[in-house]
């Protein structure tokens, strides 16, 4: 029987021998580590331009997402050979190693490691100190619909556009959206930290029937909530391109901001449609997708 995800049983993918391919890892949706392997394998050659030399978070879930998962950024030995670390400068001012991978080999060790989730810095390990990227993730309220967030994510995204800023919009998997900001280097993560926040409270000031930017789940209640926390030293971002440890397996999906209308949920793709996302990859929605050179605006 050929496992869901439409891929055929074989012992290894990228040269990683892949064990237990028939261990379900979703259980509802029925698909398996094979076909999550598999997954990663065909993506690889559009979620690496994201994902590779760029610090990292794992969620493991080595029995599956229904059972005991847990994140892991620092290199604890045991990943593989093509699971690399660098040192990183902490906040007491010691050093540790932190995860990144280069290539599909990377990205396959650490799913035969019982992998699922990717998520990174918005910074890569030759400038960690220089972000090159700032992500809002817009993250729902008790009684709001998909539907709002899409019109949230419109707002800020002609926000972004009337200060010179070009974004991109990612589906996340779950119930929300990111709103992705490439950035060329050039400043240090504090001024970034400082802009997006501005930016939340701003929005939130100007709308605080539709948004807040603090974390409070009372505060929450109704409202979007900007999370602008991610752009500040050491947090992480679900990477494009990334399978989530959610029922169904859903996918964080790069999106284009005409087809929006057509989008029904943030977990629209799932690691079935690997197929698909290739395809989409070589459209003209997305087309360069992510990409832009532009700086933050002087304060």
């Amino acid at each position: 029987m050929t496992p869901k995800g439409g891929s055929l049983p074989r012992e290894e993918s990228n040269g990683v021998e892949i064990s237990n391919r028939d261990r379900i890892i979703f259980p509802i949706g029925g698909q398996t580590k094979g076909a999550l392997a598999d997954y990663y394998e065909a993506v690889a050659p559009i979620m690496l331009p994201f994902a590779a030399l760029r610090p990292i978070s794992l969620v493991r879930c080595p029995q599956g997402r229904a059972e005991k998962c847990f994140y892991q950024r620092h290199d604890s030995g045991g990943l593989g050979d093509a699971v690399k670390h660098v040192a990183i400068r902490e906040k007491d001012g010691g050093m540790a190693d932190y995860l990144y991978i280069e290539d599909a080999r990377g990205l396959l060790q650490c799913v035969q490691m019982g992998t699922i989730e990717f998520h990174g810095w918005g910074s890569r390990i030759n400038a960690v100190e220089s972000p090159d990227r700032m992500v809002f993730d817009l993250d729902p309220g008790e009684g709001l619909s998909f539907e709002d967030v899409k019109e949230a994510a419109l707002v800020i995204r002609d926000r972004l556009s009337d200060i010179g800023l070009e974004s991109f919009a990612q589906l996340t998997g779950g119930t929300g959206l990111h709103i992705v900001v490439p950035l060329a280097r050039g400043h240090d993560w504090e001024t970034q930290r400082d802009f997006a926040g501005g930016l939340a409270r701003s929005l939130s000031l100007a709308d605080p029937n539709r948004f807040t930017a603090t974390m409070s789940k009372a505060e929450r209640r109704g409202r979007i909530f900007i999370d602008w926390f991610r752009n500040q030293r050491g947090n992480t971002a679900i990477l494009p391109y990334s399978a989530r440890a959610r029922e169904g397996a859903p996918v964080a999906t790069p999106v284009a901001w005409d087809e929006m209308n057509e989008i029904v949920s943030s977990s629209a793709f799932t690691i079935d449609d690997a197929e698909l996302l290739i395809e989409r990859s070589k459209g003209r929605s997305i087309s360069g997708w992510g990409l832009a050179r532009q700086h933050l605006p002087e304060p």
